[in-house]
């Protein structure tokens, strides 16, 4: 299997061509980018390129994927991404009710259309907002989902636990729109004081190996991608949480 990094883990932890060398060594095959790796797309794949990588999947804000599609396309084709994510919502622009958030689901729908027409798969990927009760006890995750309904999801199962909901459920209902995962867990109590609570994959709270079985029996996920928000020490990340997913598959 070809496990995934984002890259957003390592933000903080510059050259990026050290840290792409880094993910080769480790074992990685795959790593998502965002955008503080679109500098320069052909310069940033010779890189990965040099140390076995491909970058598959991608996050694009849902600003570039409205208003400046042709710059997301070039950055994507120079990369290699074939499928496009939109991973997050300010605060400012969450909408208050259910009506706004179908509003949002339908804008997101528009971008789908678009990246399907040029060739691309499209995603929403989560954080903990979407699952967290409107005043009609509704959630924002569904009425994303609802409201466009030939998006793929980028689950976020650390999110999702973070926003209060069990990942299982989700699973058994949305697995067929699954397209990737994010791979992250949550620190024990008292422990990633310094790491915003987070840990390193598969020595945290969450059933790790439980819900990778799970994953894989029932949605149609094909990407599994490592993060940590805020790791103190990425090679240390990267390196146990890879050894941890390996052990998931033996």
């Amino acid at each position: 299997m070809n496990w995934s990094f984002q890259l957003y883990s390592a933000r903080n932890f510059q050259p990026w061509n050290g840290v792409v060398k880094m993910l080769g060594e480790l074992g990685y095959r795959q790593v998502e980018g965002f955008g503080g790796v679109y500098d320069d797309p052909k310069a940033f794949r010779a890189e990965l390129d040099k140390n076995g990588l491909a970058m598959p999947t991608g996050h694009f804000s849902i600003d570039a994927l409205e208003n400046d599609f042709d710059g997301v396309r070039r950055t994507a084709d120079a990369l290699g991404i074939t499928l496009l994510i939109c991973p997050y919502l300010m605060p400012d622009q969450r909408p208050g009710d259910a009506a706004g958030w179908r509003g949002f689901g339908e804008r997101l729908a528009k971008v789908g259309e678009t990246a399907k027409k040029a060739g691309y798969g499209f995603a929403w990927h989560n954080h903990d907002f979407e699952f967290k009760a409107l005043a009609d006890g509704s959630l924002p995750q569904d009425h994303i989902l609802a409201s466009a309904p030939e998006i793929g999801w980028e689950m976020d199962v650390a999110w999702v636990v973070r926003g209060g909901a069990d990942p299982l459920p989700w699973i058994e209902k949305h697995g067929k729109r699954i397209a990737s995962v994010h791979v992250k867990d949550i620190a024990k109590p008292g422990e990633g004081l310094d790491e915003d609570g987070w840990s390193d994959v598969g020595h945290g709270t969450i059933d790790w190996p439980g819900l990778f079985k799970a994953l894989r029996a029932k949605s149609a996920a094909q990407y599994f991608i490592m993060e940590q928000d805020n790791p103190n020490d990425i090679e240390r990340f990267a390196r146990r949480s890879l050894a941890a997913a390996k052990s998931w598959q033996e």
